[in-house]
């Protein structure tokens, strides 16, 4: 068997942290899920898993380094002893010689997927394309905000003799809405209203998440005047709504209305005498 040290990548004098970073990262690198149809791929990972095997144990590596065990876990005759200045690190893989198969538990591993705002906002189901081409149902939960992360038990790297499959875990991207903007449980917009209805009031059409609605303008609304729509917000549990909040913002006609033009000039002209007189 190779030494550990080379299987692993790292120096003799690696610390205990750089020789679990070194296992995480090449046992996501080349474990036999990611390369199907390669039958060389497990013995690959084995050889991987019992480095880590033995390099995690402090009394095995201390054993090793001195030159009492070879790489396998077997004792070495006892004129071949003597230390070769190697040292700690975690569990979780039996594979040494007299101990039975090696158990290895599957690596995590990582998606990242873009929905909708409105589909974050909502709740939705979507897929993600594992890299053995499994694809996996996940369940976005209503409410769900920009870089969540979500826990798919068991849907990781599989685990090889015994050991237990990891986790997927996918982050959420959130795609900005036109719209729409998010602040807390609360959603916000802006929507044009024209003169009339601004000076006089009235009803007008208003999108949501769910659809549009009616909404009354009061009147002497102004641009600036913000309006709530209880209950249009964001899902947050429990049937529970944030509000989403109109920000109304006054248009003039375009092109300009000669009519109005004219009758702006005239109130104009009374609303400057009044000050002089």
């Amino acid at each position: 068997m190779k030494d550990p040290y080379d299987i692993l990548g790292v120096r003799a004098d690696a610390s205990q942290e750089d020789i679990k970073k070194a296992f995480r990262k090449l046992a996501q690198e080349r474990h036999p899920d990611r390369h199907p149809g390669n039958p060389a791929a497990e013995n690959d990972f084995k050889e991987l898993a019992a480095a880590y095997d033995l390099l995690s144990d402090p009394q095995m590596r201390t054993r090793y380094d001195r030159g009492e065990i070879d790489a396998s876990g077997a004792r070495r005759p006892r004129k071949n002893t003597g230390s070769t200045g190697r040292g700690p690190f975690g569990r979780g893989f039996r594979g040494r010689k007299g101990q039975g198969p090696i158990k290895v538990d599957g690596a995590d591993v990582e998606y990242t997927i873009e929905v909708a705002f409105a589909d974050a906002a909502k709740g939705t189901e979507t897929q993600v394309t594992m890299a053995n081409g499994k694809r996996l149902k996940v369940t976005v939960p209503p409410g769900t905000r920009d870089g969540q992360s979500l826990r798919l038990r068991g849907q990781g790297l599989s685990g090889l003799g015994g050991g237990a499959d990891g986790d997927a875990l996918v982050e959420i991207k959130v795609k900005p809405d036109p719209l729409f903007r998010r602040e807390g449980d609360d959603i916000h917009m802006d929507v044009a209203v024209g003169l009339a209805e601004a000076v006089l009031g009235g009803r007008i059409e208003v999108p949501t998440l769910d659809g549009p609605v009616m909404m009354t303008v009061p009147a002497g609304s102004n641009t600036g005047t913000k309006l709530r729509l209880k209950g249009r917000g964001v899902a947050w549990g429990n049937g529970q709504h944030g509000d989403q909040y109109a920000t109304l913002k006054v248009v003039l006609p375009s092109p300009p209305d000669a009519e109005l033009t004219d009758l702006v000039k005239a109130w104009s002209a009374r609303k400057a005498s009044k000050v002089r007189s």
